[in-house]
């Protein structure tokens, strides 16, 4: 049976259908969204409390904070202590200047080899589109000499430059300073510092591409294995003609498998898929139509909930067997992904202490081969635990605990 609520008034209609096969909560979070982004919820307008939402529709108040947690965390909605909650004022806003070529395209999805093809291919059809400028996290992918993908961009002929980023994601105020007019990002868990991208950062870097003109390139990083909580969804959601969305199968199947997704502006979508068409003519049919069928058969979703539960393990034991080994570091950029970041003693020397355990046969990775500046930051460790079975954790972590203490 069908539920509808429309208690505070006809602009929220908000159905949950039994026996639907989806689940409850998923129900209520698209519908809530939908509501948002159709503009029948308006930015300030307050939702009912998750006691008098939950009464209405006859579901548990536990689920109801559950979404509104969600959308809170995707900036959909706004909340403080011994306030309502609201829809967050920029979570669908209007579009200060249209993006070029204002006809939309049939079509929004390109199939890509991966996200270094897929980022290549969006900011080749941007520069034709008259960007000159692109911004990339820092730490993040690293400088020209380190990093491939930078050394494409810039091939392209565009300009790059580096943005900080700190414990809520990108700094969007530097960003604002660069000159840039578009920007690589990895909200759903940062590489490689793992921070999720704050909901009030993901408005402002939304309002930083409605004032120039600009546009948001998301890599969709890791965003499948959250440990904590439901993913966290994509910003293109909040402004779906700024924001180029790419998603790969790499991580969720294989890296042997060439295959991953362009979620473009519609604008923008014909451009980027000509860019592909003279990059290669197209992906392996083939590939698709088995990834497709995995989509289809429910199957990728039950491997999806399967490796989660593997990694999950491997986490756990990371953590207890540093916590025993070396109980002074402290860790960080844990919920989600399959890496964590070790903090060493301000004195420690991050080089060496690589070179050092890679002598023992231990792979550890310093931050400082993730930035792109040649300064030296506080002396932190990339620990990845995705290649990594759990039998393994405690041996490599015991052959190094002396350099990280």
């Amino acid at each position: 049976m069908a539920i509808q609520w429309s208690g505070l008034g006809p602009e929220l209609l908000l159905r949950v259908q039994r026996g639907s096969g989806q689940p409850l909560r998923s129900q209520l979070e698209a519908g809530l969204r939908e509501a948002i982004r159709s503009g029948r919820l308006q930015g300030g307008e307050r939702l009912p409390s998750s006691r008098e939402l939950a009464r209405e529709l006859g579901i548990s108040r536990g689920l109801v904070q559950e979404v509104y947690s969600q959308l809170l965390s995707e900036g959909y909605l706004t909340s403080h202590v011994g306030s309502a909650t609201r829809v967050a004022a920029g979570a669908y806003p209007a579009e200060a200047a249209p993006p070029p070529r204002p006809q939309p395209p049939p079509g929004q999805m390109i199939v890509s080899t991966g996200f270094a093809q897929g980022v290549v291919l969006v900011l080749r059809a941007l520069a034709q589109a008259g960007v000159r400028c692109v911004a990339f996290e820092d730490p993040g992918y690293g400088s020209a000499e380190t990093s491939e993908t930078v050394r494409a961009i810039g091939a392209i002929g565009l300009r790059v430059v580096h943005v900080p980023v700190d414990d809520l994601g990108v700094d969007v105020g530097a960003l604002g300073n660069s000159g840039a007019r578009a920007v690589v990002v990895t909200p759903a868990h940062q590489s490689p510092t793992g921070v999720v991208l704050a909901a009030r950062r993901r408005h402002a870097l939304v309002e930083w591409a409605n004032r120039n003109d600009g546009f948001i390139v998301e890599d969709d990083y890791d965003s499948e294995f959250r440990y904590d909580r439901e993913p966290v969804g994509v910003l293109q959601g909040l402004a779906p003609g700024r924001v180029f969305t790419i998603g790969t199968a790499s991580k969720a199947l294989a890296p042997a498998v060439r295959l991953g997704w362009i979620l473009a502006p519609p604008a923008l979508a014909a451009a980027v898929a000509e860019e592909k068409r003279i990059s290669d003519r197209g992906s392996s049919t083939l590939d698709q139509l088995v990834l497709a069928a995995l989509l289809e058969s429910g199957r990728y979703d039950r491997h999806l909930r399967r490796m989660r539960a593997v990694y999950a393990g491997r986490r756990a034991a990371l953590i207890a067997i540093l916590a025993r080994h070396a109980p002074g570091i402290r860790l960080t950029g844990l919920a989600a992904g399959f890496h964590a970041v070790a903090h060493l003693p301000a004195t420690a020397d991050e080089r060496a202490v690589v070179a050092a355990a890679r002598e023992r046969r231990v792979g550890l990775y310093g931050m400082g081969s993730f930035r792109a500046a040649q300064v030296a930051g506080p002396p932190q460790l990339v620990l990845g635990f995705g290649q990594v079975g759990e039998r393994a954790i405690e041996p490599g972590i015991a052959a190094v605990a002396d350099l990280l203490n």
